[in-house]
Formats: C-alpha cells, structure tokens, sequence
C-alpha cells in the first residue's frame, strides 16, 4: 500500500489541529504549514478538500484559521485519507469486489477484498485521539506484534 503525500500531509495537519484543539483556538495554515514542515500551497488544497469533507471548520479573520469539525475521538484516520485521496483500497481505480477473473485467478478478488478489510481494520478502527495518546486500538496492536512488522521485505 502506498501512503501518499497527500494523505500524510492530511493526517500531520489533521493532528496538529487535535492537539491544539483543547484551546478552541482557530490555528493558521501558517502554523499548521510551519509545524509540520509542510508546503504552504499544497496544504491549503488539503485544508478545502478536509473542509469539503467536513472534518475541519475554517474562522475568518486576524485571528482566524482552522479548527476540527467534531473531537478527535470522532474522526478515524481512514476518513481523513479518504477525504484528500478517495477509497482505500482500489484495485485499477475499481472497488475490490468489482473484480473479476477468471481462470487462475479466479480467487483472487477474494484476497483484494481481505486487503480492504485488514486496512479498513486499522485506519477506520483508529481515531486522531488514538494517534496522539499512542494508545492504539487492538487491530493496531495486534498488526505491531507481528515479528517482521518493522521489517522491510
């Protein structure tokens, strides 16, 4: 699976915005963009697309910026990536169990399906609240007790 710029950016700003929301304070895309060392532009896109999604709310103003539209415990991961990148996991642009084959690989939606699944698992099941605590929920912490899952292959 490839975790684009785009979706990582999302989530860096998306949890800056978590941690700073205790103060209620609106924070400027300058901070965000500063904090996370971030391209000013390409975040501002991110920042609509966040907005379209309704996961951020946007204040006007001197004092204005973005705030997160509900609290963190309430916004997954998952959402997040969908918001600036789309569903997540497709199989040449198409839902996995759209899939067809034949032959040989007959089986193999089934196996596309069980991916969307297991990621579903970890990015739906775990919120911005989680993130920042490093208290992760179980499907998270089973897949980082797995002997080779710091381990490139």
């Amino acid at each position: 699976m490839d975790i684009s710029a785009r979706s990582d950016y999302a989530v860096r700003a998306m949890l800056t915005l978590a941690a700073a929301a205790d103060g209620g304070t609106p924070v400027s895309v300058v901070r965000l963009a500063a904090e996370q060392e971030l391209p000013r532009k390409f975040l501002e896109a991110i920042l609509a697309d966040l907005r379209r999604a309704e996961l951020v709310v946007s204040r006007m103003g001197a004092s204005g910026g973005y705030l997160l539209a509900r609290p963190a415990t309430q916004i997954s991961v998952g959402a997040v990536i969908r918001a600036v990148d789309g569903p997540l996991a497709e199989v040449r642009g198409e839902r996995p169990q759209a899939m067809t084959y034949d032959g040989a690989a007959t089986h193999l939606r089934t196996v596309w399906v069980a991916v969307r699944s297991s990621v579903r698992s970890v990015l739906d099941g775990t919120s911005l609240a989680d993130v920042l605590s490093g208290d992760f929920p179980a499907a998270v912490e089973e897949a980082l007790a797995a002997p080779d899952a710091w381990e490139n292959r």
